[in-house]
């Protein structure tokens, strides 16, 4: 009956046409201390952070007017929207645009059309996003779903560093002198995460939570002990009602739960915000960092504390179902993709998912597909370090993404949902060795093989935890479309990126691509015609050099480490 219920209200939201939606952002550095501990220069809008969500409804378009008062470029990102029929309005940096130049303007007109959910507006360009630049973005349903208020939960993780001053230390040559690990500190709605307010529950009423986490590298658990929570979105994407215990989010993964209020308000409540990384030093205070708010029943009623349960049931989007029964698609190609670092001669320490670390072209790609004419539909022409894949008009793409390191990674798609096939462990043969001589490859944790039944479940954003791999398909619109760690800046900058050209013969058919996109590139002096380097055919003249790899060490088993320093157990695979 729900099924049936949700198909029609998804196909009246076809039907309707929505407003149009106008808003101004002038984006300007601000002096903030927003964690309570340290004041730094961020990015905000109209001279304020944290930015104000944004809400529109299933239908609208938002018109997105952009001043840059900054002395660079910037460009914004509606993380988890398919921009239909006008790939040039993702916001992409150097791969759909140049960017906005600095003190210009430009118009985002994201449709929504049939598309609801929790989403978030952000900039993609470099690691402006660590600075600030991100708010939520919330698309609300034409028509209700059957829960009586929003609470808006989002998460984020603030640094003390400019990501600028952050990429110069990531990318210099290696010292052989280890980086410090840092910790940062935990916002909730945008201030710091132990100033949150109550949530204020009446008896018997339902609760949509929405939780989605903007952070940039750190990871989230939220839980409210004594409730269950019924997941019912994943990334914009509605789903069977799945009962869990607690959400485990990435960075840039969006949940929706229903959570239905207990029959007697005797009681307070708590909920905890857990910011955590296992990819640094577990320090009591510093990592992980708890916070926690008031599920208020009753003014003044006691708090009670309900006992955390050791096994947790997590949401798990692998034995989800997506409500739209959307079928399973066949595979028409498949690609595999290995996130694996990139040691280079000169002892830059960058990472890649193809055969080589992610480098911005000197041509946006789109431009590129746009000019080339019949040579569009040849990746080389698209430079070798954007690690462009050509795929044909309405094909069906298989990624096997596999995680060879002792690290998670938040793999984002632009341009399209994955549906989640499978997940698994590496062939332990693939496995890259850790560079600390005292683990061994033979502790790598055994984890199962897990694939979908029935419906798969969608979503934009797929955590690929340590040592394992995630088997997804999906069949993106025409356009260019990145594909990145959504770990920023530390790994899409460092290279942990590629790029899906598709349909480029449809492309140049079809696409109109407005003269302002032009012009911003001429403001810059940046061509926006020819291949990546601007030139024609496969001249790439004018390119950065292709970074050298320096030979991997030898993996290193339970016997090498004896021989060494004796062996500890590798971090456990996150469920």
């Amino acid at each position: 009956m729900k099924k049936a219920m949700y198909a029609v209200l998804a196909l009246l939201a076809h039907l309707c046409v929505g407003e149009y939606v106008r808003l101004t952002w002038n984006i300007t550095y601000v002096q903030v201390n927003r964690d309570g501990h340290v004041d730094r220069l961020a990015i905000g809008v109209n001279n304020k952070l944290p930015i104000a969500p944004v809400y529109i409804t299933q239908g609208d378009t938002l018109f997105l007017t952009v001043h840059n008062m900054l002395d660079v470029p910037t460009a914004i990102h509606a993380h988890g929207l398919v921009q239909t029929n006008m790939p040039y309005m993702d916001g992409s940096s150097m791969i759909t645009q140049c960017g906005i130049p600095p003190n210009s303007s430009f118009t985002y007109e994201i449709r929504s059309n049939s598309q609801s959910g929790t989403f978030f507006l952000h900039s993609h360009h470099m690691g402006q996003l660590a600075d600030g630049l991100r708010t939520p973005f919330i698309i609300r349903e034409k028509y209700p779903l059957g829960y009586d208020e929003d609470v808006l939960v989002a998460l984020e993780d603030w640094y003390a560093t400019d990501s600028r001053d952050k990429l110069v230390e990531l990318l210099a040559p290696d010292t052989n002198t280890p980086l410090s690990p840092t910790f940062p500190f935990g916002l909730i709605n945008g201030f710091n995460g132990n100033d949150t307010k109550a949530v204020k529950f009446e008896r018997g009423k339902k609760y949509r939570f929405r939780v989605l986490s903007m952070s940039t590298t750190e990871y989230w658990k939220f839980t409210i002990p004594g409730h269950k929570l019924e997941v019912v979105e994943a990334d914009g994407v509605m789903c069977e009602p799945q009962l869990v215990d607690g959400l485990d989010l990435a960075p840039a993964q969006r949940y929706s739960v229903v959570v239905t209020a207990r029959d007697s308000d005797e009681f307070n409540f708590v909920y905890n915000c857990t910011l955590y990384a296992d990819f640094v030093p577990r320090i009591k205070g510093l990592n992980p960092r708890v916070y926690t708010g008031l599920i208020e029943y009753k003014q003044g009623a006691p708090i009670k504390h309900v006992e955390v349960e050791d096994q947790i049931e997590w949401a798990d989007d692998v034995s989800m179902h997506a409500l739209d029964n959307e079928a399973v698609f066949g595979v028409d190609r498949q690609i595999e993709l290995a996130m694996r670092g990139f040691l280079t001669t000169d002892k830059r320490r960058l990472r890649r998912l193809g055969t080589l670390p992610y480098a911005e072209p000197h041509v946006p790609s789109i431009f590129t597909a746009m000019s080339m004419g019949a040579l569009a539909m040849d990746s080389r022409v698209y430079g070798p370090q954007t690690q462009a894949y050509v795929i044909g008009f309405n094909q069906s793409v298989e990624l096997v993404i596999k995680n060879t390191q002792g690290q998670t990674h938040s793999q984002h798609q632009h341009g399209g949902t994955f549906q989640i096939i499978e997940r698994g462990p590496v062939d332990h043969s693939e496995l890259e060795p850790p560079p600390d001589p005292r683990f061994s490859l033979d502790d790598v944790p055994k984890i199962p093989v897990r694939t979908f039944t029935g419906v798969p479940m969608r979503r934009d954003t797929i955590d690929v935890p340590p040592f394992s791999y995630v088997k997804v398909r999906l069949r993106m619109e025409s356009g260019i479309w990145l594909h990145h760690c959504h770990l920023s800046p530390a790994h899409d900058v460092a290279g942990l990126s590629v790029t899906f050209v598709v349909a480029p013969d449809v492309m140049q058919r079809t696409l109109n691509i407005p003269r302002v996109f032009y012009e911003q590139c001429e403001m810059q002096g940046i061509k926006t015609e020819g291949n990546a380097a601007g030139n024609w055919g496969f001249d790439m003249t004018g390119l950065p050099p292709v970074p050298v790899e320096m030979p991997a060490p030898k993996a290193q088993g339970a016997q090498g480490a004896a021989q060494g320093a004796p062996a500890k157990a590798l971090p456990k695979v996150p469920k």
